[in-house]
């Protein structure tokens, strides 16, 4: 590749970061201005490390679109068309494990979790009791797919189980499960799952890919609120009052930085092992072939390990400050309260306008229903219910009510549409609930549900702090499921056509 060459993918890279991160740049500016109307305390930090994560970034995602979403989905066509549902069992279960273990969405609310629980929630602990349940479930998702079983029949009483642990589980970790559940498929996981899904549905004689090959995803954010809540039932201590955990170097520190960065980014590498190994084994050994371009999966991994990394080191440095200062300027005296809703529903709503897995769940979505689903409004729709449940949660907060009495009531109304919305946007439904928070909505996000939190009188972080994400996944599955019952019902009341949908 020649100098000018990489000049020019550097430029593609940082333009398309730039334009993920646009809206929340806007927003944040636009209540900067209005509102806050002060500089942050360290405005040079924060943009280096907004900066940092633009381009760690647009490496990741380069490296996951030049190896992994390519190796993944041609070993998902290879092992249905093999047959060989012992393999498809291994392959789905770890390749679900090491894709989560890698969640950036998920490190950036592991990490939040240790500093406030005091480390009595590690993130590390945190990461890989999540990526052990999203394994387990999209085994069964992956069963559910072979036998044809309707979506229905798993997911409701799964969230039933869930509402059961959380009147049992300890109110520190409610929220977290929750809001676990919403992050597990981002940026890396959620491609992979919409195309193992769909790629079995349309390989295995009898099946519909709409109606059978979404829902991986789905069965994957339902694992860690089960998991989660269980591992607090049976295994949670919470810290000793006052104990806090710093995530960032103290002065002293920093004449270690570049030792303690090298061994950061070994921690990184390691975390994406994992990933390697399933995509070697499964070639070499199960499938008997040689990779199909060994060159392009090394270089891709390489990416994705730097901009990993580089999207961790920002978010320590850049997004998670940024988060805590746009919450303390908009709760300090003078700004009014409406001024918080509206901040909460414009990050929700521009953020995921620009969410790279809703993106490409509506484009499949769209594909797959030959144009009856439309993939822009499905965004749309998408984005007004994470936008309400945010503004939702940041009242739950204030009010102080117990997040329980508003997820249960929640989820068993997800559960009651699910018997009487149409079949096909069931799954859809439910998946778009667990790709709705990005890589960049979510240290905002989280820092702004600590943030209320801290600041509002008798509040405890770790209790009411976490359901932000839980409710900006709740709203999106209301919203679309009733978008699916009322296009449905339009349709019938015009003239006797056929259900919409397959």
């Amino acid at each position: 590749m020649g100098l000018g060459s990489l000049f020019r993918v550097i430029r593609e890279l940082l333009h398309e970061a730039a334009r993920d991160l646009a809206p929340t740049l806007i927003v944040v500016v636009l209540f900067q201005v209005f509102f806050i109307q002060r500089m942050p305390d360290n405005p040079a930090a924060l943009i280096g490390g907004f900066a940092v994560v633009l381009l760690g970034l647009a490496l990741f995602v380069k490296g996951l679109d030049a190896a992994i979403f390519p190796a993944g989905e041609t070993m998902a066509f290879d092992f249905a068309r093999r047959g060989s549902f012992l393999w498809l069992v291994f392959f789905a279960f770890f390749v679900s494990f090491a894709s989560v273990a890698a969640e950036p969405a998920l490190m950036a609310v592991a990490y939040k979790a240790e500093a406030v629980s005091g480390g009595s929630m590690g993130a590390l602990t945190l990461r890989m009791v999540a990526a052990l349940g999203v394994g387990i479930a999209v085994v069964v998702g992956v069963w559910r797919i072979v036998l044809g079983h309707s979506i229905g029949n798993y997911l409701i009483p799964g969230y039933l189980l869930v509402i059961v642990l959380t009147v049992f589980s300890p109110p520190q970790l409610v929220g977290l499960a929750f809001d676990s559940g919403g992050v597990v498929a981002s940026t890396v996981t959620a491609p992979l799952l919409t195309a193992l899904g769909v790629g079995l549905a349309t390989s295995i004689r009898g099946r519909n890919p709409l109606l059978d090959g979404f829902g991986l995803i789905a069965f994957g954010a339902l694992a860690p609120m089960i998991i989660i809540q269980l591992y607090g039932i049976l295994f949670f201590v919470p810290a000793a009052a006052g104990t806090s955990v710093v995530m960032m170097p103290s002065d002293d520190q920093h004449q270690y930085a570049a030792l303690e960065m090298l061994i950061d980014f070994g921690i990184m590498v390691r975390n994406l092992l994992p990933i390697i190994a399933v995509v070697l084994f499964s070639s070499f050994v199960i499938l008997r072939r040689p990779l199909a371009d060994p060159r392009g999966l090394a270089v891709g991994m390489v990416l994705v390990a730097v901009g990993l990394f580089m999207f961790d080191e920002g978010l320590q440095v850049g997004l998670f400050p940024l988060g805590d200062e746009m919450t303390r300027g908009l709760m300090r005296d003078g700004v009014p309260m409406w001024a918080v809703y509206l901040y909460g529903f414009l990050i929700g709503f521009a953020t995921t306008m620009a969410e790279p897995a809703l993106i490409a769940l509506s484009i499949k979505a769209d594909e797959v229903s030959l144009g009856q689903l439309k993939g822009f409004w499905l965004r749309f729709l998408v984005s007004v219910g994470v936008g309400i449940g945010i503004v939702i949660g940041c009242a739950r907060i204030i009010d102080g009510t117990n997040i329980a009495y508003w997820l249960i009531p929640g989820y068993l109304l997800v559960l009651a549409m699910t018997k009487f919305a149409p079949d096909f946007i069931v799954p859809i439904a439910y998946d778009c609930g667990g790709v709705t928070t990005s890589t960049v909505t979510v240290p905002l996000v989280t820092a702004l549900g600590v943030g209320l939190a801290e600041r509002t009188p008798g509040r405890d972080p770790m209790i009411d702090g976490f359901g932000l994400i839980a409710f900006a996944s709740l709203l999106p599955m209301i919203i679309v499921m009733s978008y699916g019952m009322l296009a449905n019902w339009w349709l019938r009341s015009r003239k006797p056509v056929k259900e919409i949908g397959p």
